[in-house]
Formats: C-alpha cells, structure tokens, sequence
C-alpha cells in the first residue's frame, strides 16, 4: 500500500483519503470500494486513530451539529449566501467587485437560515413545514442530535423571527413546538444551546 498524492492503492484497489473539516473538527475522509479493508489503509498512512471509521449518516448529523451548510440541501446556485447564513463569506462592506456582486446588492433578502430545537417528541427533518408568525418556512437539514440528545434543524424562514422565538414545525399532519435557535449546536463535543 502506498500514498500516492490523494490517491491511495491498497490490493490494487484505487482508494482516496484526504484530511478535511466537513464536520467541524479535524479529521481524515476517505473514499473506497467495499473489499478495500479499511484497517489496512489506516495501518499503511500511520494515521493515529482515536475512533472507529463512520458512514455518511453519522457524518451529516455531525455537520448538522457543528451547524455547516450541505451544498444541495441548505444551499444550492438558487439561494443566496445571504439567506443562507454565509454572508460572512461575500465582502459587501468594501468596494472591491467580485462576480456576482451586483445580483447580491440588487436582491430582496426575505429569508434567513436559522436553527431550530424540536421541543416535543420527534425527529426534524428536511423539507418538514415550519410555521412561523410571519409566514411559512422549511427545514433543510434536521436530525436527531446524539450529544444533546434532541432533534435539531436548520430551517429557512421569514426574516423577523428571533432566537427564543417558538414557532411549529408539521411532522405527519400533527404541529409539534419548536424554539429558534442560533447555532452552531455543538462546538467541540460541547452543546452551545
């Protein structure tokens, strides 16, 4: 087994890992086939492992969590940085022009991407209704949250709602309470809410 670049070869196997920050803590990712052992690859990089590898599932709930966007579900080329908690990203304070400038300075900004806290019984999840006093939203991303042991959402809603806010959420025709909330949720292991 050998590391060539960002390519790994294990068996003859063409496998990748790559240090990355998606869930908001360092880490390693790594993508291979299935016969590829997952140990051996771990052995051949003498990467110290401190826990077991972990699936997609665990890693959007960690995202979730460290509360990042998923580009195609809490953002995508339709939705503004602006609406989407990622206006830290574009410098409108100065006069430096960069492309697409122009359409952010002319467009209305009427949502803001928040975090929500599911205070009855049940599991957020993406695309569920969220009902607020000044109109509807969604839920772009929502899982059950294993550190603070509550399910959890990012949701796009009218601007005007403030954390503390409750509003409702339609889980299966029924409404179920909820509280805005900032996040991220978790920061270290840590809850931040």
């Amino acid at each position: 087994m050998h590391v060539v670049g960002k390519s790994l070869h294990a068996r003859g196997e063409a496998s990748g890992i790559g240090n990355q920050l998606v869930l908001g803590i360092a880490g390693w990712d790594t993508a291979h086939p299935a016969v590829v052992n997952v140990d051996a690859i771990v052995a051949g990089c003498k990467i110290a492992v401190l826990s077991k590898p972990i699936g997609l599932g665990a890693r959007d709930t960690l995202r979730l969590e460290a509360g990042m966007n998923l580009y195609g579900q809490d953002m995508d080329d339709t939705t503004s940085p602006l609406e989407s908690g990622l206006a830290w990203t574009v410098d409108l304070k100065t006069e430096r022009d960069f492309v697409g400038r122009a359409a952010l300075e002319k467009s209305e900004i009427t949502r803001q991407l928040v975090g929500l806290l599911l205070l009855d019984k049940g599991v957020l999840r993406g695309h569920q209704k969220v009902i607020t006093r000044h109109g509807d939203g969604e839920i772009t991303s929502g899982s059950f949250s294993p550190t603070l042991q509550q399910s959890i959402a990012l949701a796009r809603i009218p601007l005007g709602i403030a954390p503390g806010e409750a509003v409702e959420v339609e889980i299966r025709d029924k409404k179920l309470k909820a509280k805005v909330v900032k996040y991220p949720f978790v920061r270290n292991g840590k809850a931040l809410i």
